[in-house]
Order: C-alpha cells, then structure tokens, then sequence
C-alpha cells in the first residue's frame, strides 16, 4: 500500500493487519473492536459458541471473538517479562488479575499500565455485564519496551482513569470538532496526564514518548506540534475509522499506518463525509537489541531461555486467584485494588 517519494515530508503508508505494525520502542499495537451481544447472566455471551474454535477463537463472527476465553471473553491467565502493556479503554469493561494480587475492573477511557519486568502474570477478561442490551468492547493495547537496564525491574501496576487524562477540544468557525486525548507526552499547551511508571521508557527524559489519540469531523483539520525529540523521535499514525485523510498535504490511501516527520509541524486534514479517528505512537528508539518469543521480549536468546525457565519455577509469584479467568462480579463501577490492599476509585 503506498510507498515513499524523495521529499522530506514523503509518508510511508503500511497496511493495518493484526497486530498492527509498529516499531522501535514500541513492540505490538491491537485494536480490538468487538460487538458483543447481550450478556447471559454468566457474563458471557447470549449466542451459541458453535463452530468457533473454543481457547482460541480470533475468528470475529458475528463481529466478535472470544480469544482465548473459555465462555468469558478475554486472555485469561498468561505471563510476560521484559516490557509493558498499555491498554487503552474506549468503550466497555476489562477485568484485570495479576499474580501480585491486584486486581480492576476499568472502561470507557480509563488506560492501565502495566510494567511486566522480571515477570509478572495477568489475566484479561472482557465480562459482558448487561443482559438486556449489546455489551461492545472498542480497546486498543499497546506494547512498550523496556531498556535492557530495567528488564528485571519490578512489576508496577497503576490506573490512569479516564477523569484524568488530559483531552483538548477544539469547535472551528463553521462548527467541525476536533479532539487530542493525550495518556503519555502532552503537547505544550495540554496539562500533563498521569506520571508513567517509574521504570518505564516513557520515564526517561529523553525518550520523547506520546500516545495520542485523534478525532476530526468531516472537514475539520488539526495539527500535531513538532516533537520535543527533533529528527531523533520516530512518530507513526494508525488511521482506522473514517473515509477519507489527508496527512502534510498527501492523500491517504484508505486505513493504514503512515510515519511522518516528527521535527515538524504536521497538519491532518479529514478530507471524508464521515467522522476520521487516529492512534498515534511515537517515541525516541531504545535502539537496543530484541529478542521475543511470545509473552517475553529480551535483549538475547539466553536471556528469553532464562525466561522459560524462570517462569516455570516461580510461576512469576504463583496464581493467587481461583481459576485462570477471574471476573469480579456483577457490579459495574469501576475500581482497582493494588497489590497492598488499597482501595482507588476515579473521582
């Protein structure tokens, strides 16, 4: 899709799959858009479950998967080391557990980060709450590397809820909407979102990292401010929801990922009859080397052997939960409980 021209504003255009293409720091990027219906009182779905592969069901029919649930839909169970999620809400409710024993139920716009370091495990369970009404889950998850100095950090889990997190909105002189919501890197004129974790690459001073997200009314234009980083921070947009984009004055062919120059000013204009809606990650490279194999992202192969080994040991800390897909309950309010016992609610 695409390709590249010789100017210095020329946009690399990549073709959306699953997962969507990223690089360096970030590792994975998923934007799950599930239409779930109604709810069967066992917070799974009203509808026969015939014909899908049942643990490993990505197959989205009826317009939703259940992944690798069982009758919930979601992740249950599973580890990772050497890197952090960060799962970002729009619409719908994750139940979070983790074998350090804190435990969510978050949503609609709240984002958890979670830095893994040297091992955690975590289930995420999507539990369809209403009975009476269709139940969608609209998420994107992200993985950020960690640099080899903080692969054996120790987990961290933290909320940003929704209440939180910066948003600039701006309305034009015929009335086109425009909406920056900013978890990690605000621009200059934007309030700063939550702190990332501490050991986190989003903590360095230098790393330059933003995630953003994007929406514009038909006809509506908005610019993203230089990055802080210069020449030196890579900077990717996803268009995913809309019909029509224009990026630095060049056309976009259809939903795809598009890298752009992050030492300048660029202008996104919705060129569409229908609402357009971006992601954007962006980041100074760690610029280290990576070794993944499923769930552990490491510098070498002896050390994702080290990995496997380890977590077949300690489990990263054991299971401290009933079963491997916890869901917490009927109630919808949204609350975490930290591995020390303490009780937060958004404001």
């Amino acid at each position: 899709m695409g390709g590249m021209s010789s100017t210095p504003d020329a946009l690399a255009f990549l073709p959306l799959g699953f997962p969507w293409p990223t690089q360096d720091p970030f590792l994975f990027c998923v934007h799950h858009d599930d239409r779930y219906p109604a709810g069967n009182g066992r917070f799974g779905p009203a509808a026969s479950l015939a014909g899908r592969q049942i643990g490993s069901d990505f197959s989205y029919r009826d317009g939703w998967s259940l992944y690798h649930g069982q009758q919930v839909p979601g992740f249950p169970a599973h580890p990772h080391r050497g890197f952090e999620t960060v799962t970002l809400v729009r619409t719908g409710r994750i139940d979070h557990a983790d074998s350090a024993g804190a435990a969510a139920r978050y949503g609609d716009g709240d984002v958890q980060w979670l830095t893994a370091g040297r091992g955690i495990q975590h289930s995420e369970m999507f539990p369809l709450l209403r009975t009476d009404a269709p139940n969608p889950l609209d998420l994107f998850q992200i993985w950020l590397n960690l640099p080899a100095r903080s692969k054996f950090a120790a987990p961290h889990f933290t909320m940003f809820w929704a209440e939180q997190i910066p948003r600039r909105v701006a309305t034009d002189a015929q009335g086109r909407r425009t909406e920056l919501l900013c978890v990690a890197g605000a621009p200059a004129d934007l309030a700063a979102p939550p702190s990332p974790p501490p050991d986190s690459w989003a903590s360095a001073p230098d790393a330059d990292v933003a995630i953003w997200t994007l929406k514009l009314d038909a006809g509506a234009r908005l610019t993203l401010p230089a990055a802080r980083g210069g020449a030196t921070t890579k900077r990717r947009l996803y268009f995913f929801l809309g019909d029509g984009l224009r990026v630095m004055d060049q056309p976009v062919p259809g939903h795809c990922a598009l890298d752009v120059a992050a030492e300048r000013p660029a202008e996104i204009v919705n060129t569409g009859t229908t609402p357009a809606e971006l992601l954007m990650l962006q980041g100074r490279p760690i610029a280290e080397p990576v070794a993944q194999h499923g769930p552990f992202v490491m510098n070498t192969p002896a050390e994702i052997r080290q990995a496997f080994m380890d977590y077949q040991r300690t489990g990263f800390g054991g299971w401290p939960w009933g079963d491997a897909a916890p869901v917490h309950g009927e109630d919808a309010a949204r609350f975490a409980r930290h591995p020390d016992g303490r009780i937060e609610r958004p404001e």
